[in-house]
């Protein structure tokens, strides 16, 4: 881990703690906690993902929506795509104690897995296939390099 990787999780771990005694949260505290940019906050309420009060311009984000934003990211980085993700966040609010919620992510968690699980057979794939022909290709250029010396 390099020294900025080291002092992003200390921020980030400072910030969860501090995050948790909130109850209200700007959007530069959820740009800084989560890493990720203002743009991209934005871009999720426009979506409808996120649903911030405003006081004059200011956007004042609930702790609610900052569990959305943690779900929106996880949801992201394991291939999931923003209609699917409100899709499943939307389900949070039926009033059937989250049994319906809980049946569609877990069935939609089920397949991501084994998409997930197909894609790291093909990227290994790949990788042994590039490998072989960086080993011929690099025999083939010290070859042709001993050649012309």
């Amino acid at each position: 881990m390099t020294e900025h990787e080291e002092r992003r999780l200390i921020d980030r771990q400072a910030g969860m703690a501090d995050a948790n005694s909130k109850s209200q949260f700007t959007i530069g505290d959820l740009a800084r906690e989560f890493g990720t940019t203002l743009r991209t906050l934005r871009f999720y309420e426009d979506k409808g993902l996120l649903n911030p009060r405003r006081e004059g311009q200011q956007r004042l984000y609930s702790r609610r929506d900052r569990a959305r934003l943690g779900l929106i990211l996880r949801g992201k980085r394991v291939g999931f795509s923003l209609s699917e993700i409100r899709e499943m966040l939307d389900l949070y609010d039926l009033r059937d104690g989250q049994v319906t919620q809980m049946r569609v992510a877990l069935s939609r968690f089920e397949k991501q897995v084994d998409n997930l699980r197909r894609q790291k057979e093909d990227i290994e794939e790949a990788i042994t296939e590039l490998s072989r022909t960086i080993e011929i290709v690099g025999g083939i250029l010290k070859e042709k390099e001993r050649q012309s010396a």
